[in-house]
């Protein structure tokens, strides 16, 4: 896409060379937004961001009325027919990354975990390594030279079975070798396990370690405590510390799970940015097994707050020069300047599924043991029928009401775990998040339009 991803549109200055579009439904497919005395209009389909006169913009919708659709409005602009995403679902995607619950059991008694404290509801578990090696191997069954394959490690706690880890990466590293195949490697960890000579091996294949951590001191351990209630933070800061230290090929981040007990985003984001992670990301907690710790609507607005002021604090240091590597914010600039659109969420139950330590695979870790996500098995291969039916039924066309809602192709639908196991209590939030993200790309995009010349800048001090 050219740069930058926004180009004039004046209902008063028609022009011929504007991209052309398509569009179904009632003013769903366009959104507005000011910043300072300049208009924006986001087009849902495609993504892409117009300056436009917004007193003649309004006019327009004014003198066409509700009864106008957003096909009538946007063609008076000169934007004409065409349609990225259509109802068709995937077919047949390639597989390109696999998730190992290495270790079905976790040593924390976190009192929200998806994996009801690591055992997925069932008994404690680890993976063998011929599972874990036959994994691999089926990541690069139909792997193509030149291309990337993603392999993560997650539990429970992984590095309970550190030695399948080892060994399932070195097993990765060979097969990429034969097949002429990059290896990209991830772990997902608590933190109170890891060794030095962990971050050595770590350092060693480039893994991207994220280390959970849901506050500071006493806020995370009210959440991640030990089995017998004891606080984890200072041992985990007391291992992490020295990864910190060495990462160069390794990138060392932070996931902050959010949830009524943890809502002071800033402190958090400032703290840990500090001592030296490499981004800082935050996620709300909206579906619990236990239901226990669940965002309800004013909890998610008191986060939406906390999430601009950290945003804001975002572009002040981008605008001077600075790096603050709050990663939602760097996310979120990267997918508006690229003009993502999808009509899924994410590569779950296609291009990356999840194995369970007996072998099962699933649309993604979240679903491991869970049926709703059952996708085959390692022995029988992924099931194309119940693949079929969940890239069909899980389309954001036939979502409710995301196919009335102009975020739907930047959104994508949101978590299927989430929407699965609890709907949608999110939505205004993820819109409100959407629509301050477009008022500071388009800032950005003034004030320091040389961040987004390169991909890295967005990570990395200008």
């Amino acid at each position: 896409m050219s740069l930058p991803n926004i180009a004039t549109l004046s209902t008063q200055r028609r022009r011929e060379e504007y991209s052309p579009y398509w569009f179904d439904g009632e003013f769903s497919d366009w959104h507005r937004f000011d910043v300072g005395d300049r208009s924006y209009l986001l087009v849902t389909d495609q993504s892409r961001i117009f300056e436009i006169d917004g007193a003649a913009f309004d006019e327009l919708v004014h003198q066409r009325g509700s009864a106008q659709t957003s096909e009538q409005i946007l063609a008076a602009c000169r934007i004409m027919p065409t349609k990225a995403i259509d109802d068709r679902p995937l077919e047949s995607p390639p597989l390109r990354s696999l998730s190992l619950a290495v270790a079905q059991k976790c040593n924390l008694g976190c009192t929200y975990c998806y994996a009801q404290e690591g055992n997925f509801g069932g008994t404690a578990k680890k993976m063998p390594l011929d599972v874990a090696l036959a994994a691999v191997d089926r990541l690069f069954a139909d792997s193509v030279p030149g291309e990337r394959v993603n392999l993560s490690f997650l539990g429970g706690e992984p590095l309970i079975g550190r030695n399948i880890i080892r060994a399932a990466t070195r097993h990765a590293v060979q097969r990429g070798d034969e097949h002429a195949v990059r290896v990209g490697f991830s772990i997902t960890t608590n933190g109170t396990l890891v060794t030095p000579e962990d971050g050595d091996f770590f350092e060693q294949h480039g893994f991207a370690v994220t280390i959970s951590l849901d506050g500071v001191g006493e806020t995370h351990d009210r959440q991640r405590s030990f089995k017998n209630g004891s606080g984890s933070y200072e041992q985990i800061l007391a291992n992490v510390r020295p990864l910190l230290a060495m990462q160069y090929r390794m990138q060392v981040s932070a996931r902050v799970t959010v949830t009524p007990r943890n809502l002071e985003l800033q402190k958090t984001l400032d703290t840990l940015v500090n001592l030296g992670f490499h981004s800082v990301g935050f996620s709300p907690m909206l579906a619990s097994p236990s239901g226990r710790d669940e965002m309800e609507h004013d909890d998610l607005d008191i986060m939406l707050d906390q999430m601009v002021s950290c945003g804001r604090e975002f572009e002040r240091r981008m605008i001077g020069g600075g790096r603050y590597p709050f990663s939602n914010m760097v996310a979120a600039m990267q997918e508006l300047h690229r003009g993502t659109h999808r009509p899924y969420p994410c590569g779950a139950g296609a291009g990356y599924l999840g194995v369970s330590a007996d072998g099962g695979l699933f649309a993604c870790h979240r679903f491991v043991d869970d049926g709703a996500g059952a996708l085959g098995s390692l022995t029988q291969g992924i099931d194309s029928v119940q693949q079929s039916a969940w890239l069909h039924n899980r389309h954001v066309h036939r979502q409710e009401p995301c196919r009335s809602c102009w975020a739907r192709y930047l959104c994508g639908g949101g978590c299927h775990h989430e929407v699965i196991h609890r709907g949608r209590p999110a939505c205004d939030y993820i819109r409100g998040w959407l629509d301050y993200c477009l008022h500071a790309y388009a800032h950005l995009l003034m004030e320091r339009p040389d961040y987004f010349v390169h991909d890295n800048s967005l990570v990395t001090s200008a």
